[in-house]
């Protein structure tokens, strides 16, 4: 008689169910994009093109291989955005949410995902919070809608107006870049609105909102104007991100468009500076940048915005615990420390693998494509900071790429978005953790 087996179910880990939410969502969405119904002119579209357009769309980036509006008929286009909106809110979020719906009980795994999806700080009540986040969505989403179709339907008619107003601010309170302006020109982006306030305002107050993490929403609902009362977490990120925005915004205001008309100057320098933290929309043509400009914009793009938030990058707060532990090495202490808080080793160590796994991704892609391409590496390396920190902006060789470079930049938009951490922890979270130590010895750095 054999014995029974003593090994325990295998059961999927939190950060391989993201892992697999996003590829299952993605090949759904491409399979969709294939239908003859999907695209205008009625015919099939090739698979390595819908699968870049629903990877950019779930994994909110912007990247596309043919225009929008010119490409994909009405039902095209609704698929295109409920990819972005999965990808915004994250596919567990909305699981969570249909689960709550249903009146299903949430198990003790599902809220651990949840946790770790959307960055919460603790595990109790994170289905409540999860109705927070969704109830805040919705109420951004359609508020911007609402603001900036007075426009679009003198421009467009009603029903189409209305529709390019709720694409648009779903698109960029997700933070994905996908536009229906081609009528305008394909790739256009939101460059024939340049001028006008009500849509390049609306646009970057619903790019700030959704990029500031849940967290931060929370913090700022329950605790209003006082600020003292925030976590370390959000006081963080509102200080990075005031800097973030008016230094950029002062540069570009003064070296990039000096000869603008004043209104004009001010609005396209506060858009420019918003949208790489990781937007994708664009109200000017980035081929008109200076050398500088772009380096600061892949910057921009590369730090992304907060954690827990619908935008990508390596994160405000990955950069800001760099910095704080440069800081606490130059001043010979032992732990780095942010509003009279330590921050733990382990947070220091994975701000430095996450900083590290977007550099070798953002310049291992820019490499590769400017050799199989035969590109200047000044455009590849704007087209993977892009990918890797899922921000959209391009200076228009994407629809140009060969199959090869066009997976390449998939790969780093799906890695980009899931995070590179989600991506080791789901490789090897059923190894066994080694908890001894080896001898230390030291080696000189710097």
């Amino acid at each position: 008689m054999e014995r029974g087996s003593n090994k325990k179910p295998h059961k999927i880990s939190g950060a391989q169910t993201i892992l697999l939410g996003f590829i299952t969502i993605i090949l759904i969405g491409a399979l969709l994009l294939m239908l003859p119904i999907s695209s205008k002119d009625g015919n099939w579209t090739n698979f390595i093109d819908a699968f870049f357009t629903a990877t950019s769309a779930s994994c909110v980036t912007g990247l596309i291989v043919r225009d929008t509006q010119a490409t994909w008929s009405i039902f095209g286009q609704v698929v295109i955005l409920i990819l972005i909106q999965i990808g915004g809110m994250g596919v567990v979020t909305l699981t969570v949410m249909l689960t709550s719906l249903t009146g299903k009980q949430i198990g003790l795994s599902t809220r651990s995902t949840m946790q770790e999806a959307v960055s919460a700080p603790n595990l109790g009540g994170i289905v409540k919070y999860t109705g927070f986040i969704v109830k805040g969505v919705i109420l951004f989403e359609l508020a911007g809608a609402a603001l900036m179709a007075p426009v679009f339907i003198q421009e467009y008619g009603f029903f189409p107006g209305l529709w390019r107003a709720l694409f648009s601010s779903i698109s960029a309170f997700c933070n994905a870049g996908f536009d229906l302006n081609g009528a305008h020109g394909d790739y256009s982006s939101m460059m024939p609105y340049y001028d006008n306030p009500l849509i390049v305002i609306t646009l970057f107050i619903l790019i700030l909102t959704g990029g500031l993490g849940f967290l931060t929403w929370r913090d700022i609902k329950d605790h209003g104007y006082h600020i003292t009362h925030y976590s370390t977490q959000s006081k963080m990120i509102l200080v990075c991100e005031v800097i973030l925005i008016l230094i950029p915004a002062v540069l570009l205001f003064i070296f990039e468009y000096g000869d603008m008309p004043m209104k004009e100057r001010i609005l396209s320098s506060m858009f420019q500076a918003i949208t790489p933290r990781t937007a994708g929309f664009n109200t000017t043509d980035y081929n008109t940048f200076s050398d500088a400009g772009i380096c600061m914009t892949i910057i921009l793009m590369l730090i992304g915005g907060a954690p827990g938030s619908t935008a990508g990058g390596m994160k405000i707060t990955t950069v800001a615990i760099l910095y704080l532990a440069m800081i606490s090495v130059f001043r010979r202490e032992k732990a780095p420390s942010c509003y009279k808080r330590r921050i733990p080793l382990e947070t220091v160590e994975s701000a430095v693998a996450v900083f590290s796994l977007d550099m070798i991704l953002f310049i291992a892609g820019s490499v590769l494509i400017s050799m199989i391409e035969n590109i200047p590496m000044r455009s590849t390396l704007f087209e993977c900071a892009s990918a890797v920190a899922t921000v959209g902006l391009s200076l228009g060789i994407t629809p140009t790429l060969g199959i090869a470079s066009k997976i390449i930049l998939c790969i780093i938009m799906y890695t980009g978005r899931v995070g590179g951490l989600t991506l080791v922890f789901a490789a090897v979270a059923r190894r066994k953790v080694y908890a001894g130590q080896y001898p230390e010895d030291h080696i000189a750095v710097g």
